[in-house]
């Protein structure tokens, strides 16, 4: 069938293809800066959303930058739902220095918002008081709509889901409302770098090496034509 010139599967397709576009664009932008948690069954990194959540980005990446996640753990991993952070003042094994334990007994306002709670979504854990939130967090492992406007969300996994899978298959053992690992899964060490810094260096060292190959190449040509 024929509408206006246009066929109507083909007008379909330009409207699908507008949902998609805007279900893209209303994604939040993420910043430059990532975290990269190095755990005992992989890698996971992630980014922040500095416009949703600006206060619980500068918390938590000042508890990343200070290494209080460092020997914290996963105290929760709820197959299909969420792999939760230990509160970081009783989640390490190793002890908190003064600055590390002030700022890790901070709490943060309730930045609640329209983003989904969708796999791979990093997402505040709090008690009842809505700014209650300090250093747990929970890393989305599947669509949660229920906990949509109800928790912060203030980033996302932008690497390492393969480590997420493997932790879903460690062996569980439930205590109340949580399932949690029969091991511990430790958060070894965790270190940050800024994505345009990385681009700019990678173009820096490109440029280096060109500058030196050229110089080497114009060395040779002098030689050449000058000879000692």
């Amino acid at each position: 069938m024929w509408s206006s010139g246009i066929p109507v599967w083909i007008k379909g397709c330009f409207c699908l293809l507008f949902v998609a576009s805007c279900a893209s664009s209303l994604e939040p932008q993420l910043g430059s800066a990532r975290v990269v948690f190095q755990t005992t069954h992989g890698d996971i990194e992630f980014g922040f959303y500095p416009t949703v959540a600006p206060q619980t980005v500068d918390h938590i990446f000042k508890l990343v930058r200070l290494g209080c996640y460092n020997t914290n753990h996963f105290f929760r991993v709820d197959r299909g739902f969420v792999a939760q952070v230990a509160d970081v003042v009783t989640g390490r094994s190793a002890p908190m220095n003064e600055e590390q334990r002030k700022e890790a007994e901070k709490t943060v306002i309730g930045e609640f918002s329209e983003v989904k709670h969708v796999r791979g979504i990093l997402s505040m854990g709090r008690y009842d008081d809505p700014n209650s939130a300090a250093s747990s967090f929970s890393i989305l492992l599947g669509n949660a709509p229920h906990l949509d406007g109800q928790y912060a969300i203030f980033g996302k996994v932008t690497k390492g889901d393969d480590t997420l899978q493997k932790l879903e298959e460690l062996p569980t053992r439930r205590e109340g409302i949580f399932v949690m690992p029969t091991e511990r899964i430790t958060i070894l060490s965790s270190y940050y770098y800024d994505t345009e810094m990385e681009s700019c260096e990678g173009e820096r060292s490109t440029l280096k090496r060109r500058l030196a190959a050229s110089a080497i190449e114009i060395e040779r040509q002098r030689m050449k034509c000058f000879p000692v």
